[in-house]
C-alpha cells in the first residue's frame, strides 16, 4: 500500500490559546484521499505552530497543548 507522506491542515477548529479538552476536535486534515478531523490527545492550552491552507510532511509539530 501507499503511505501518507504529507497532509494540508484545511481548518483549525480552536483557536490559538483555547483551552481544549482531551478529545476535543482541533483541525481538520486533508490528504490525497481522505479528509479527518484530529483530536487533542490531553487537554490544556493550544499553541499552534503550522498556519491552516499549507501542506507538512508527516511528523511535523503543528500544534503544542500546555
Amino acid at each position: 500500500g501507499v503511505t501518507m507522506q504529507e497532509g494540508e491542515i484545511a481548518e483549525w477548529f480552536a483557536e490559538e490559546g483555547a483551552e481544549v479538552k482531551a478529545g476535543d476536535p482541533l483541525y481538520l486534515l486533508e490528504s490525497d484521499k481522505s479528509s479527518t478531523d484530529v483530536e487533542s490527545p490531553i487537554g490544556g492550552i493550544l499553541r499552534i505552530k503550522a498556519p491552516e491552507g499549507a501542506s507538512y510532511p508527516v511528523g511535523t509539530v503543528v500544534a503544542e497543548i500546555e
